[in-house]
């Protein structure tokens, strides 16, 4: 192998695939990343047996040869180098690579390409095309809500749903539930359920970052696996097999008491709320109450740890129906309201002891539901 590239471009490669790249391993070459020659092209892959990320960087090739690196040293060495040309070519003794930028030199031991696990490709399934903006939002506003521990695998991905061009994405964790609801950029011939881990779809997220372009997907027929494609990268991830539970049947039809807030202050009371909650149980309170009127309105939060002292905010809200009484986890309700951004969101409560919903003023398709804390009022 002999070649040169760009030192940001090797570095940009080596940053998005080096985020495949497992970190507690029985199998220490997952912690290497591949670099093969592809069509006058520089490839790197990397793998956790998960998901696999694969990326293309513009290089001048001059002989062909594949090699695995750990990931974790040659993105170090790379990102200690100048912005300039480096030249790299296989080593003439052993495995390795000889890297030259400047008047900087190393060599950097590696491994027989053929021992890296096989980078999995989806060639065939049923395809499809979404808005890069879309699938962010979908993400941001879902993923959160999935379970961060594996004794329920499914939990720890998203349900995702897709009808014509309709799709919706499923977040829970047992004690929340975030669904968000939105269009693709085209519709696909037939209907597909899937659950795909949430750790990928977070990778998906970042990689997108403010890129309005199409994100193509495949979903391979036995919906083992799942190809994205966005800007020179190819990301393919396993899919979780098991049976989601019945999220419609968890988002209430009604409500006794609906109040609408603005976000920002609701997230800011909820967080000095929540400084005090760390010390008991993480429990905010939150009281709603019409005032006699038929708009305005008050939104009481409060906390208290036995030991510290307590904490109490009241902001403006427009309350509709009899006034309300709720307890929520502090983490989970300051979590989806900064997700939510500026604007007005909406709360809908029945009683103590029955699940919160929380809405998007703006967004008809998204609904996040916070099982309630029980407390002694």
């Amino acid at each position: 192998m002999r070649l040169s590239c760009l030192q940001e471009n090797l570095l940009r490669g080596l940053s998005i695939a080096g985020r495949a790249v497992a970190t507690r391993t029985t199998l220490p070459i997952t912690q290497n990343v591949l670099i093969t020659t592809d069509q006058s092209m520089l490839k790197l892959s990397a793998t956790n047996l998960e998901i696999a990320i694969t990326t293309w960087i513009g290089a001048q090739v001059e002989e062909e040869g594949s090699i695995t690196i750990p990931s974790r040293l040659l993105t170090d060495f790379v990102n200690s180098l100048s912005p300039e040309r480096i030249d790299i070519e296989s080593t003439s003794q052993g495995l390795g690579l000889e890297l030259k930028c400047g008047s900087y030199e190393a060599r950097i031991n590696g491994s027989d390409a053929d021992d890296f696990p096989p980078i999995p490709t989806v060639d065939e399934g049923i395809a499809g095309k979404i808005n890069g903006q879309t699938l962010k939002e979908a993400i941001t506003r879902v993923a959160f809500a999935a379970a961060a521990e594996d004794s329920r695998p499914v939990l720890t991905g998203i349900k995702v749903e897709i009808d014509g061009d309709d799709f919706t994405f499923a977040g829970a964790d047992g004690f929340r539930l975030a669904v968000y609801k939105g269009k693709l950029a085209e519709a696909l011939p037939e209907n597909v359920e899937f659950i795909i881990p949430s750790r990928s779809l977070q990778e998906i997220n970042r990689l997108i970052g403010s890129s309005d372009d199409i994100v193509e997907f495949t979903i391979t027929e036995a919906k083992s696996q799942a190809l994205f494609r966005l800007n020179n990268v190819e990301i393919v991830s396993q899919l979780i097999q098991g049976a989601f539970p019945n999220y419609s049947q968890l988002v209430p039809e009604s409500y006794s008491t609906r109040a609408i807030i603005d976000s920002s202050s609701f997230l800011r009371a909820t967080r000095t709320a929540s400084i005090f909650a760390r010390d008991g149980s993480g429990i905010v309170r939150l009281e709603m109450s019409a005032n006699g009127t038929d708009t305005e309105g008050s939104l009481q939060i409060s906390s208290r740890a036995e030991e510290l002292g307590d904490n109490q905010s009241q902001i403006q809200a427009n309350v509709e129906g009899d006034d309300s009484k709720i307890a929520f986890n502090a983490k989970y309700l300051a979590e989806v309201l900064d997700v939510l951004g500026n604007g007005q969101v909406v709360l809908e409560t029945t009683s103590p002891s029955s699940p919160g919903v929380i809405k998007s003023i703006n967004n008809d398709g998204y609904v996040h539901v916070v099982m309630p804390m029980f407390v002694q009022w």
